[in-house]
């Protein structure tokens, strides 16, 4: 899903090819740096000290194309049919301002996040998980090619968030063009293997409260809690945070190459 929503033509074919170029782009970044060119290099900080097999690249490449198809027909759907008539699309920035058209991008990081937490917490629940979620959690060890890789009914429940977005406040097309953007660098991100931020970072004041690609690669080993996306506090107010996590943290982080002691 991105920009070209908004096309005069609203093309179906576009935007599918926005959503795949983005998703194959930012992919291909993570797992050209931390999996081929500096794997040596760095492969000690993995999070999980272990690769995925070659099997698992190929599906979750195989259902994250699928997950493409059903985003690009759910933006079709919103913006690019009569259905734009009951969102609150608009598209003059001058309509509400540049001061609103920032905010609007921080509101709907904020919406996702609680949506995704209730949701992804949903689909943890008996009778659920089997059907929707697990074709996410075959991915025990998840590579950056996960971050799509959804059933097409899931696919269905993360890609609505847009739909919501758009009806719930207003919106400018390259508001959520940006706020697509990241969220799949977040999704790469979370899914990427390697922890990008510091040490200390899950302690600090700020970080407490930001989700990182430990905590979620935590969420892939156990299928248990740290359901959250961008942010840690559904997580903590709702008591479904690892208590592992910081100490899991940190073990990954203060880890030495054997024989140099370099951090």
């Amino acid at each position: 899903m991105g920009s070209t929503y908004f096309s005069a033509d609203k093309h179906f074919w576009t935007i599918l090819l926005v959503i795949l170029f983005r998703y194959i782009f930012l992919a291909s970044v993570g797992f050209l740096l931390y999996y081929v060119i500096f794997r040596k290099k760095v492969f000690y900080k993995k999070i999980q000290t272990k690769l995925p097999a070659n099997r698992d690249y190929y599906r979750e490449i195989g259902y994250s194309l699928i997950t493409a198809v059903v985003f690009a027909l759910i933006g079709y759907g919103v913006f690019g049919t009569p259905f734009v008539k009951y969102t609150q699309t608009y598209w003059k920035i001058g309509d509400y301002g540049t001061g609103y058209f920032i905010v609007s991008i921080f509101l709907m990081i904020l919406f996702h996040d609680a949506y995704f937490y209730w949701t992804h917490r949903w689909m943890h629940g008996k009778g659920v998980y089997k059907t929707v979620h697990r074709v996410h959690h075959l991915s025990t060890n998840p590579s950056p090619w996960a971050a799509m890789a959804f059933h097409p009914i899931e696919s269905v429940i993360e890609g609505s968030v847009i739909a919501f977005i758009a009806i719930l406040f207003p919106v400018h097309p390259l508001a959520i063009a940006i706020f697509l953007l990241f969220m799949m660098v977040y999704n790469v991100y979370g899914h990427l293997g390697y922890e990008l931020y510091p040490k200390g970072f899950s302690k600090s004041i700020i970080g407490k409260w930001i989700n990182t690609s430990v905590n979620h690669n935590l969420h892939h080993q156990t299928f248990q809690g740290n359901y959250g996306l961008y942010f840690l506090w559904w997580d903590r107010w709702m008591g479904t945070l690892q208590p592992a996590y910081d100490e899991r943290f940190e073990e990954v982080k203060n880890r030495r190459v054997e024989g140099n002691g370099r951090a």
